[in-house]
């Protein structure tokens, strides 16, 4: 209890002291350029050399059947009706995944993750084979292939088993070697379109205005809250990297809505600085209820006829807490140390928080959102 209110205190100082105007951050930490971003690559393959821990070929019916199309492109004939004459315990079937970044050209590599399909049991000591990795359009745009890096195990028989981490996903540094580049057209029709992450009216006024005070009148303007168009001028038309790069590093005043966002699964409570009260009393008691149950032993005297038998005792014990009532009243809210203050005041615990804000927001004193994950 006494670390999490000095973690309430140090939230609430590092807020006040910042309450008189909001934070500041770089234009390519609050949003992000129209077109230039990742793309998702996906790619189903099969690892082999696995020291009898691949899939059962009787329960991955699809593990068997790349298996036969894989040797069957190789030149090693099989008859199709003896498909299920394959046993192998050294392959395993999976899906490969990677992330495509924006300007990638042939010949760069990626990272990749290789996950079992079927039941495998490990991966460790795999080889990926070569796999083509598609984009949402169908596309091949990189192939995979390599030694399978897993960082766990997985050992032992029906009657035990040992295991460390998670031995049926793996990743390959560098296993995937780009094949296709996707074009991203910077600066089309002589203009850039920045995307806010988080979309907020005074933010892309704010960044709009910052950007004209630098590049001049009329060189960007929020078109809505989660978008910001700005013009090339004509001095960097031919330089439009130098143009980004001196508009990412321009500090802009950052708003949001005030917040609050609790975990009643962990007690985790988060607050932003903007969250206001109006007057509003909390009052606050723990009722405590304990039941004990003992068994006691009824023993007759030696030469007393009778018998032992075992008689269950319980006790019950309600203890409740004096509850004290605190009272929040000021004329312009109560900000996110008074709220921190009152609070620790009266001993709530973190789920007792959870409990006394949906209160206060149900009775309309909150002003803010309340986020409940």
């Amino acid at each position: 209890m006494k670390a999490f209110s000095l973690l309430l205190i140090a939230i609430a100082l590092a807020a006040l002291s910042c309450a008189g105007s909001a934070d500041a951050a770089r234009v390519k930490d609050l949003a992000q350029l129209h077109g230039v971003r990742n793309n998702q690559l996906m790619g189903y393959g099969l690892v082999t050399g696995l020291n009898g821990t691949g899939d059962d070929m009787k329960k991955s019916v699809f593990t068997l059947q790349a298996v036969y199309n894989m040797m069957t492109r190789h030149g090693i004939t099989i008859n199709p009706d003896n498909i299920n004459d394959i046993k192998v315990k050294n392959v395993a079937a999976v899906m490969v995944t990677a992330t495509l970044p924006p300007f990638a050209k042939s010949g760069s590599t990626l990272d990749i993750q290789v996950s079992s399909m079927g039941d495998s049991k490990s991966l460790a000591g795999g080889t990926l084979l070569m796999t083509p990795l598609a984009g949402p359009d169908g596309n091949v745009y990189a192939v995979a292939q390599g030694p399978v890096t897993v960082g766990a195990f997985a050992f032992g028989g029906k009657a035990a088993q040992v295991q460390k981490n998670h031995p049926t996903v793996g990743n390959i540094s560098g296993g995937a070697i780009v094949e296709r580049s996707l074009a991203v057209d910077l600066g089309t029709g002589g203009k850039l379109q920045y995307q806010l992450r988080n979309a907020d009216f005074t933010t892309a006024a704010n960044m709009a205005q910052v950007i004209n005070g630098r590049f001049g009148e009329n060189t960007a303007f929020p078109e809505t809250s989660g978008l910001v168009k700005v013009n090339i001028p004509e001095e960097f038309k031919t330089d439009i990297v130098d143009f980004v790069a001196a508009i990412e590093v321009l500090n802009v005043e950052a708003d949001s809505t005030a917040k609050i966002v609790v975990n009643e699964r962990t007690g985790t409570i988060v607050m932003g600085k903007d969250v206001r009260l109006s007057t509003v009393a909390v009052s606050h008691g723990n009722l405590s209820l304990i039941i004990r149950e003992e068994a006691e032993v009824s023993q007759p005297n030696p030469l007393a006829e009778g018998e032992t038998v075992v008689a269950p005792r319980t006790d019950i014990k309600v203890v409740e807490e004096d509850g004290q009532l605190v009272l929040l009243d000021m004329n312009k809210g109560v900000s996110i140390g008074d709220i921190a203050n009152a609070l620790n005041a009266i001993g709530a615990t973190p789920r007792d928080l959870i409990a006394i804000f949906q209160a206060i927001k149900a009775s309309g004193s909150l002003h803010g959102e309340l986020i409940i994950l």
